[in-house]
């Protein structure tokens, strides 16, 4: 089974954000984001993003010779659904309360799982609990584990300039220790809209389409990761 894929994703994106610290939709209005330090403008972006009823996160990421992109609707408190690759590698996946379901190609399956693993289960979807061997991909579809590792993960901080980012305001904060920059919304919520680094060892996160209706749906006739035992 897939040991080494979420692990490998999480480790990417959290590799991202210790090079970095940050935002998304509302009004024209300013929310004061702006004139606060720091830390204040991370710890507010936190505060907005734990709120959320759904949120969009995708973008790419290159850590470790890993190649990593994700395009992903979350659910705050239910899950999310979407794709993911490494390294060419694609896979859907779907996370549903307790439970996480993937369906990779037969070359994902090979490579992750083996020749015994991509005969099963290439083309089907495999279902585990999320707090089972898939638990690394399972934090990636749950808002809260999300944001919490990518927004506290980081090291001195620094404000930027304000920004338009996506058509919208906002401030840039960087990671003076590590390098890269997050994006917090300064007009309506203090969301974080994006988290970039450049060079070797960088990528872009995107989050928007916040609170945005999503429907969440366990795929059908899937096969339970314990029959594999």
């Amino acid at each position: 089974m897939p040991r080494r894929l979420g692990p490998t994703i999480l480790s990417a994106l959290v590799a991202l954000v210790l090079t970095a610290c940050g935002s998304s939709g509302g009004d024209s209005s300013s929310n004061g984001i702006a004139s606060k330090s720091p830390d204040q403008i991370v710890a507010a972006a936190t505060s907005a993003v734990s709120s959320v009823n759904s949120v969009h996160v995708s973008g790419a990421v290159l850590s470790g010779g890993q190649h990593v992109t994700l395009d992903l609707n979350l659910v705050n408190g239910k899950g999310g659904k979407g794709s993911m690759a490494q390294n060419g590698l694609g896979f859907q996946i779907v996370a549903v309360g307790p439970e996480v379901y993937i369906n990779g190609s037969q070359s994902f399956w090979k490579t992750f799982g083996g020749s015994a693993a991509a005969q099963l289960l290439s083309g089907k979807w495999l279902k585990a609990p999320a707090t089972g061997q898939l638990s690394s991909l399972a934090t990636l579809t749950n808002v809260q584990k999300l944001f919490n590792q990518l927004l506290s993960s980081h090291g001195k901080l620094a404000k930027g300039k304000t920004t338009t980012i996506h058509g919208q305001q906002a401030i840039a904060v960087t990671d003076t220790t590590n390098g890269g920059t997050l994006y917090v919304a300064t007009t309506g919520k203090a969301y974080p809209l994006e988290i970039s680094k450049t060079g070797a060892e960088g990528g872009q996160i995107t989050f928007d389409h916040f609170n945005q209706p999503v429907s969440l749906a366990a795929p059908p006739h899937a096969i339970d990761i314990s029959q594999l035992k």
